[in-house]
């Protein structure tokens, strides 16, 4: 962007702040870039608040230290995005394949992942750390998600992980 002229006040997960308007071409010019580095620029409205809504709940469940048990999704998005939970949704699914709750598990078990793959915590601790009322819950969704139990995940050799941006 400031290749382009433009003014960037900030830039966070998803967002870039500028200062005055765009010409087409510096759009243009602005879009090929990020399509160079394997971005993609959002202008449309709809997919700005899918990509909030994916970008808060990676930000959410990959960068916070202990999720709570009860974590109300939809407050959170709403008190995030500035919209109603039912206006977020409602935009979700239609535009995706799957649903704002879906998203969230599967984030969580590829967290999950990550932490049977550094071998550090128990399938207990990383139950509470993730917000699941019990080691029986997490094992049950891990493997509804994936098709194997988290005791078969840790004895593979080579574990598979997506990208963030990879999920679904």
């Amino acid at each position: 962007m400031q290749q382009q002229g433009v003014g960037v006040e900030a830039v966070e997960l998803g967002h870039a702040y500028y200062r005055g308007s765009l010409s087409s071409e510096q759009l243009h010019n602005i879009e090929n870039a990020l399509g160079e580095k394997g971005f993609e620029l959002l202008v449309d409205r709809n997919q700005q608040i899918i990509a909030g809504i994916k970008a808060t709940i990676v930000k959410y469940v990959h960068h916070t230290e202990h999720l709570p048990e009860n974590l109300n999704i939809s407050a959170l998005l709403s008190k995030e995005l500035q919209m109603d939970y039912k206006q977020l949704s409602t935009v979700f699914s239609a535009n995706e394949t799957y649903t704002i709750e879906k998203f969230v598990i599967l984030q969580k078990i590829e967290r999950v992942k990550e932490f049977l793959s550094y071998n550090e915590l128990n399938l207990s601790e990383i139950a509470l750390k993730m917000g699941y009322s019990s080691v029986h819950y997490l094992s049950s969704q891990f493997k509804k998600v994936t098709g194997i139990t988290p005791g078969v995940y840790t004895k593979m050799t080579v574990k598979e992980r997506k990208g963030l941006d990879r999920i679904l």
